[in-house]
């Protein structure tokens, strides 16, 4: 086996492919990621159009099981056959799906649709950063790796706006449509830079442990979906969930053990590296989407702006995140050691969550601007060693799946913190409403109409029931510094990766 070129050798055609490759998957990462918050603004015109209020929240909750359970199974077989035909065939669902969300004439089809487009979505999310891991060598990976992952930020903003915006100018139905000619420009730029992958070992694939996981996976995204919103927590349907996501955990552990070539091999759990990246991960996501999800409702209730001025608010938390990726990128690129920067990413993002549990109705712009940069910037520090480190520290045959689950345990770090911390901000504002008789949907319109007296009062308790969930938050950061302290550092290698086994 030769040794892999080093960066000097690459050719400016090879330096070209490169950046055809990221460029093509960065598109494609951006598509899959807008497409879980783009349908949100567009939901009562859909429900106009197509009927089936009653069921709503699937829309929503269709796209994100799919893509959040389909994500560990693309990681895997991107590592038995080859990410550029998993690409090919992610990419295909997921335009095919937004082909089929975009013709849907029922709710039914329409909810249908998305889980097809979330089974292809999924896939893209892990895939798009396993490709970087096979184009870039590991201190090059950490920038773009980090810009990936403030996609995710970026896109839970602006993709309501963009929901919006189609609405208005167009129809619902291009918000899925628009899809197709980019995802198709994008995979073609794809294929003509990212070579094939020419094994043919053949392969026993673990559809017990796939099938496990798969309901572990499934069960605690539909509790924490449907929980406090279409079911109650103390719902006999909600307790069951929990009950099936546990019993299914114990038999994915189980059928592991024994597995020949397992979809999450246990033994990935013994290096410090995964596991406290994985830890880091959940912490993260949960950190990350908690701060995102309730912060434009402070901006349009309690602030009363309009959804495009809150999207404008919260851009300085991207700034911050694309900031501190480029930091982060640069150090890694420069001394190959990373170890630091979630040390100090944790710490900022810690006391950026202190900061935002002080925000009421009279925190000016730029102060809010300063506390959401802070804590932009601390995350973005974490992002980019998350999937770097992993990517360095397992075996070239389980980059997919080592990169998969980081992607896992952030999408449920994410959604666990979410209803969570909905939970937190619906009890309280009950406890504190007494006879405002006001709901946390109300837009700044429809405020705008009520007497001043009841805004304000109302503007009042809806900050009251938001600013504690940043002291969750900033207990997340401090629990993500206890972890970063245990992360073990390898240096990371300045050579080009091999291509993929054979």
């Amino acid at each position: 086996m030769t040794s892999s070129p080093t960066p000097q050798d690459v050719t400016p055609t090879a330096v070209r492919s490169v950046r055809l490759v990221i460029a093509s998957v960065a598109t494609l990462l951006l598509l899959a990621a807008l497409d879980q918050t783009i349908v949100s603004t567009a939901l009562p015109t859909i429900v106009s159009d197509l009927g089936g209020l009653e069921h709503l929240s699937w829309v929503v909750t269709a796209y994100i099981l799919a893509s959040t359970v389909a994500a560990p199974l693309y990681g895997k077989l991107g590592d038995l056959y080859g990410r550029r035909i998993m690409v090919f065939v992610s990419v295909g669902l997921f335009l095919i799906g937004s082909l089929l969300c975009g013709l849907a004439g029922s709710m039914t089809f329409l909810i249908v649709s998305r889980a097809i487009q979330g089974l292809g979505g999924g896939g893209l999310f892990v895939l798009a950063l396993s490709v970087v891991g096979d184009v870039l060598t590991a201190k090059e990976r950490g920038k773009i790796q980090g810009m990936f992952a403030a996609v995710f930020s970026i896109s839970s903003m602006v993709g309501p706006l963009i929901g919006g915006y189609f609405v208005e100018q167009f129809s619902w139905h291009w918000i899925f449509l628009i899809n197709v000619p980019l995802g198709i420009l994008a995979v073609i730029g794809f294929a003509m830079s990212f070579p094939a992958h020419t094994a043919t070992k053949k392969h026993k694939i673990d559809w017990a442990g796939a099938a496990a996981l798969s309901l572990t996976l499934a069960s605690v995204t539909l509790m924490t979906a449907l929980g406090g919103n279409t079911l109650p927590w103390d719902s006999l349907e909600t307790y069951g969930l929990g009950a099936l996501s546990l019993v299914a955990l114990v038999a994915f552990i189980l059928i592991e053990r024994r597995a020949v070539e397992p979809i999450l091999p246990l033994e990935l759990f013994n290096l410090n590296v995964f596991t406290t990246t994985s830890m880091l991960s959940f912490l993260t996501g949960a950190a990350m989407l908690g701060a995102v999800t309730f912060l434009p409702l402070y901006l349009q209730v309690a602030r009363g702006v309009s959804p495009m001025i809150s999207g404008l608010l919260l851009a300085p938390m991207t700034l911050g995140i694309v900031a501190a990726t480029t930091v982060a990128g640069t150090y890694m690129r420069r001394s190959g050691r990373y170890r630091i920067l979630p040390i100090v990413g944790m710490t900022i993002l810690a006391i950026g969550g202190v900061l935002l549990a002080q925000i009421s109705v009279e925190t000016s712009t730029w102060g809010f601007s300063a506390m959401i940069v802070l804590f932009g910037f601390g995350m973005g520090l974490c992002f980019p060693v998350l999937t770097t480190a992993v990517q360095n520290a397992v075996p070239r045959a389980q980059l997919g799946t080592a990169t998969s689950s980081g992607v896992m345990f952030r999408q449920i770090g994410g959604s666990l913190a979410v209803a969570m911390f909905g939970a937190m901000m619906t009890a309280r504002l009950a406890a504190q409403a007494g006879g405002l008789n006001f709901s946390a949907e109300m837009g700044p319109q429809a405020l705008a109409q009520l007497d001043p007296a009841i805004r304000a009062g109302i503007a009042t308790h809806i900050v009251d029931a938001i600013a504690p969930i940043y002291w969750v938050v900033a207990a997340f950061g401090v629990l993500g510094l206890i972890v970063a302290l245990i992360l073990r550092e390898i240096p990371l290698s300045g050579r080009t990766p091999a291509p993929q086994a054979e």
